[in-house]
């Protein structure tokens, strides 16, 4: 109690109020940053043992408890990246994409007409029941996926999109990419998320939909072949949309 008091009366300097806030502003971008997903328990678990061995380390002050601590603590900061490997990558990219260089520059009038084009064929889609995974690269490269798909390099059109994804075709088992207003590959693999999804409609390509915005700022917009519907994922969300609502989600999307 009389450490507490001691550290409360070094407020009293700005400096220390500052490195105070500083610490608690850094703390609250973590859980910000964590927010969604699975590691958040993981963040909380953490921070409830934390306060508990503090606490019993001050109250009881057990000598051997106290070694373990010491002699433990280096190994946990050096499993912290480990553990949280896509959430600290996910982090340095978006201190990436919010630098001045890196700010995408686009063709508004080439922009739309891609739009125009993803939502007619979409629409077309869904009202047909025809699956479909569409993937639209943001700054975060998505080249490794661009890779392992087959490349194609043409004009997005609403006639190219819609025989891509016809029921057995070739390349119609997988995602395509939209890669500076051209379609980049058709029949992409893509990582599935590993959180669990509570409805029980969405299937694979959901999960890859999911998948790849985890990894990247890529948007993905998803058509099911069960029910119809279009579905919308970014930075690891997916949500329900229509096609008018689509056309504003990725002029949003484009908008530097």
């Amino acid at each position: 109690m009389t450490e507490i008091l001691l550290s409360l009366g070094r407020l009293q300097d700005w400096r220390n109020i500052l490195d105070v806030a500083l610490v608690a502003l850094i703390f609250y971008g973590l859980l910000q940053l964590f927010r969604g997903t699975q590691a958040i328990q993981l963040v909380r678990g953490m921070l409830v043992i934390g306060l508990v061995t503090a606490m019993v380390n001050q109250v009881v002050q057990l000598t051997a408890f106290r070694w373990l601590i010491n002699n433990t603590a280096a190994v946990v900061l050096f499993a912290i990246p480990v553990i949280f490997q896509p959430e600290l990558r996910r982090a340095l990219e978006r201190v990436g994409r919010s630098a001045p260089l890196f700010v995408r520059r686009t063709d508004n009038t080439t922009t739309q007409q891609v739009i125009s084009e993803v939502v007619k064929a979409v629409e077309q889609m869904a009202e047909r029941r025809t699956g479909a995974l569409i993937v639209f690269e943001g700054a975060t490269g998505l080249g490794e996926f661009i890779d392992r798909g087959v490349a194609i390099d043409g004009e997005v059109t609403a006639e190219l999109l819609t025989t891509i994804f016809f029921p057995n075709t070739a390349l119609h088992d997988g995602a395509v990419i939209i890669s500076r207003d051209r379609v980049a590959a058709a029949s992409c693999v893509l990582p599935l998320t590993q959180r669990a999804l509570t409805d029980t409609q969405l299937g694979t390509r959901h999960r890859a939909a999911i998948g790849v915005t985890e990894q990247a700022d890529a948007l993905s917009v998803v058509v099911s072949e069960e029910t119809g519907t279009l579905s919308v994922a970014r930075n690891g969300r997916l949500l329900r949309t229509d096609p008018g609502r689509l056309r504003t989600l990725l002029s949003d999307f484009y908008r530097p």
